[in-house]
């Protein structure tokens, strides 16, 4: 072949590769575009009857933001992108990974026990401190008997206006539960499988060593060791400000007996403290659990203790199925294989989800508000949000 041929030849396979990926069809060039995910928030809408959905997308370096409903009832406002909201739960994953930042600097081990950070504290009713480690904690594997969180602020749309800004200590949580039997004995090293129960009161517990092992308050090491750190600018905890910063999306919450929905966005929260307090944002959980995973926050070791997961139990397997649970890390399968990581944030009102790539290549956040206490109700928007993850995280 002469060299102008060759180089017509090259032109043309050159020209026929460019066609090939941006083609339609092309998996390689569809990039998710405002427009899609805003189809994609509508249909979640539609399906959860909820208010409002927000979807945050990071590939790799490429983010999208959408969503659908109202940021408040009545007004016909968009949800803005950036919004604050309280991320519940998700306070745990942070709270695990100061902890486990201590733990490499050998502040504390994994294996102390809460008797030896907080003696005399966890004792009763067959409650033993002795015989619950740190590593229990934080895996939900001790036993501890959950709290109830509508005894604050009731079953009822009444009791939640009486009671919302209420302050109360976390400390009077962890004494009412610990008057109750533990759900089961704390799992054994040995344990191939160990019994495991999600509670809220555990979280407590660390907050209080946290600050035992530091000398400053839970909050504060959380402050310096992550939020500072990976400028988080979005994420605080507010101690007993009952007020989102701007901008954020109203909750909504349909109470038993009630026939309409409460406005739940402004409350006092210091009752959450460790186990649920925080104040964030879709890019800041982003930018969270993509540090975390790809060992931008913790030294491989305690990464892979926070990553060693034990199945949850039946009731978190009916509305997360096939759900484990880590150091303050849930995983769960993906339909294309591997799995997603992250932490849920559930509240009166309001449902947080996230997601994140084994390898932090991928990241979905997902917020809905408007929720009710019928749980048909509350599975068929777990399915609608677990969906979006799933589809977003294994797109081609």
């Amino acid at each position: 072949m002469t060299a102008p041929l060759r180089l017509a030849a090259a032109v043309l396979a050159s020209l026929a590769l460019s066609l090939a990926l941006n083609t339609p069809s092309s998996p390689a060039t569809t990039p998710l575009t405002p427009d899609r995910l805003e189809q994609e928030a509508a249909r979640a809408l539609e399906t959860t009857r909820a208010v409002s959905v927000h979807i945050h997308v990071r590939d790799r370096r490429h983010t999208v933001e959408a969503g659908a409903g109202e940021s408040a009832l009545g007004t016909g406002r968009p949800v803005p992108d950036g919004a604050h909201f309280r991320a519940a739960s998700v306070t745990k994953s942070f709270v695990a990974a100061t902890v486990l930042h201590l733990a490499a600097e050998r502040r504390l081990s994994l294996d102390d026990t809460v008797e030896h950070w907080l003696p005399g504290l966890v004792r009763g009713h067959g409650n033993d401190g002795r015989r619950i480690t740190v590593r229990h904690l934080l895996q939900h594997t001790s036993g501890l008997h959950d709290y109830d969180s509508t005894e604050l602020t009731g079953r009822t749309a009444p009791d939640f206006e009486r009671h919302r800004l209420d302050h109360i200590d976390p400390e009077h949580l962890v004494a009412a539960a610990l008057r109750h039997a533990p759900d089961f004995p704390p799992a054994n090293p040995g344990d191939p499988e160990p019994r495991w129960s999600y509670s809220n009161t555990g979280y407590h517990l660390l907050g209080a060593i946290i600050e035992k092992a530091t000398g400053r308050p839970w909050a504060e090491e959380v402050q310096a060791r992550i939020v500072r750190r990976l400028g988080l600018r979005g994420t605080r905890v507010p101690g007993d400000d009952p007020y989102l910063p701007e901008p954020y999306a109203h909750t909504y919450h349909r109470f038993s007996g009630s026939g309409g929905y409460t406005d739940t966005t402004v409350r006092n929260m210091a009752w959450a403290g460790a186990a649920g307090a925080l104040v964030s944002t879709s890019r800041d959980l982003d930018r969270f659990f993509t540090a975390l995973l790809t060992g931008e926050l913790l030294p491989p070791r305690e990464l892979a203790a926070m990553r060693g997961t034990v199945p949850s139990n039946a009731e978190h397997q009916r509305f997360t199925p096939g759900m484990r649970y880590g150091l303050g890390l849930m995983r769960q399968p993906l339909s294309c294989g591997g799995s997603r990581w992250g932490h849920h944030g559930d509240l009166e009102g309001t449902f947080v989800r996230t997601g994140v790539t084994a390898d932090g290549s991928r990241a979905v956040v997902v917020t809905a508000n408007g929720r009710t206490t019928d749980d048909t109700h509350l599975l068929t928007t777990e399915k609608a949000l677990q969906g979006i993850i799933d589809r977003l995280l294994c797109r081609p």
